[in-house]
């Protein structure tokens, strides 16, 4: 059974807050905090033990579209090998979502499995949560990724999402069923990213009809945490905003976000990316006091040429792996020789600094300065990432969907240089003379000529 109890918040909307979200049997989650978000039902670029031994990651987010929509014999945990303790957040998509050819319906959505496009009805996602048994599930929503709702879509999207939350409740944990058949997978009930006017029924019907068998909810941009209904303000919120840096986070939990999923963690790594912001910023840095010095950049490109030879750590005040047991020549040398180990030990790096990063931020919560460590944190860092220079591992599948019958190879071919240079060196070999040349061909090449 879900528990979640805030122990600090300003004020009753729109305010940092302080929680603790637990489940038997798992870590507990201090809030607020992030949700790891995992490819194939793994933290890319990180096996088991490697996460165990040097993460203090205590949660995974899942994607039902990362797997075939067909039943499996194996419950969530046990299929992808986690551990007993790792909090599993279950969701029909993955995060962040990729766009489906086909269009939700009113009792199914698009989704993109690893067999192709599929719809999901309803009842096959009742089931999977029946069968996976994960600690926390995502409610279905009509959603558009990467479209802007007309006047009569947004209609439909609060009435699907409406049956999709009754529908779902009622057949998890409706007082038809009997205890030993109710699900025992937290519910986080959906709110789109609409006016609270173009969903104010289906919000009053979580207030009273729904509220017993929610135990969450699940957001999908920050303006929506200010429409969650009062009645609903001790619910955790999980929002799917996709932030694009550390700022963005910092705003979410500004308005009040407890978990938070960060697409760019795992993005930035890829870049070869070493993240190098700290909240609160540091204090020996002129720029927070004087705002016409150059404020730092949020991360460094392990590819830049000037790390070929920098035997320093990542970051020289942490205390990852990464930075305690390698340096940055060899980090470049590995992302230069397309190495995995240089994206292993870049998200070891980036998932410390954003633990601490959000230890920090709960610190500066509960000392009463987050406001003004916000401020200036703004002042200290640039807006944005740097540039990406670099190439990245070879793509997932999915990052890439399929768009047609003639499509370009995903990834170039791995040894496609040695191919081209072999090529090469034929061609010019071949008016050399071979052991089958005649002797004819041997005078034409110039044997038996007198000097």
């Amino acid at each position: 059974m879900l528990n979640f109890s805030i122990s600090r918040s300003s004020a009753a909307v729109l305010s940092p807050r302080l929680g603790r979200l637990t489940i038997a049997g798992r870590k507990p989650i201090l809030t607020p905090h992030y949700i790891p978000l995992t490819s194939r039902g793994v933290v890319p670029h990180l096996a088991h033990d490697v996460m165990r031994d040097n993460t203090s990651i205590g949660s995974l987010y899942i994607g039902l579209e990362d797997f075939p929509t067909a039943p499996h014999e194996s419950a969530l945990r046990k299929f992808i090998c986690a551990a007993d303790d790792l909090l599993l957040v279950f969701g029909a998509r993955r995060e962040p979502p990729i766009a489906s050819g086909p269009a939700n319906t009113d009792t199914s959505i698009a989704v993109l499995t690893s067999v192709g496009y599929a719809q999901l009805e309803a009842n096959e996602y009742v089931g999977a949560i029946q069968r996976l048994s994960p600690d926390i599930v995502v409610g279905l929503a009509d959603l558009l990724v990467g479209q802007k709702p007309g006047t009569k879509r947004r209609v439909k999207m609060v009435d699907r999402t409406h049956a999709f939350t009754t529908h779902a409740t009622d057949n998890l944990y409706g007082p038809q069923l009997s205890e030993h058949s109710r699900s025992t997978a937290a519910y986080f009930a959906p709110i789109l990213p609409l006016e609270n006017t173009q969903q104010q029924l289906y919000l009053e019907d979580l207030e009273t009809d729904l509220r017993p068998s929610i135990s969450g909810l699940a957001l999908y941009e920050p303006t929506s945490l200010s429409i969650v209904p009062e009645s609903l303000g001790d619910l955790p919120r999980l929002l799917f905003s996709g932030p694009r840096t550390p700022h963005d986070l910092l705003r979410e939990v500004e308005l009040g976000a407890d978990l938070l999923t960060i697409p760019f963690l795992a993005d930035s790594s890829d870049a070869g990316m070493a993240f190098t912001f700290s909240f609160p910023a540091p204090s020996d840095t002129a720029s927070a006091s004087n705002p016409s010095t150059e404020p730092l950049p949020l991360a460094d490109d392990l590819w830049s040429r000037s790390n070929t030879t920098n035997t320093g750590p990542l970051s020289e005040s942490c205390a990852c792996y990464a930075c305690q047991s390698h340096h940055r020549a060899y980090i470049h040398h590995l992302l230069s020789a397309k190495e995995m180990l240089a994206w292993t030990l870049l998200q070891i790096h980036n998932y410390y600094t954003m633990d601490l990063f959000f230890a920090n931020v709960r610190k500066s919560i509960e000392r009463g300065t987050f406001e003004a460590d916000v401020r200036t944190f703004q002042q200290t860092y640039v807006a944005e990432f740097p540039e990406i220079t670099g190439q990245g591992p070879r793509l997932r599948g999915y990052k890439i969907p399929t768009s047609g019958p003639a499509q370009p190879r995903r990834n170039p071919p791995a040894y496609g240089r040695l191919n081209v240079a072999a090529e090469k060196f034929v061609e010019s070999q071949s008016d050399l003379a071979t052991p089958d040349t005649g002797a004819e061909g041997l005078e034409e090449h110039g044997f038996a000529e007198k000097a």
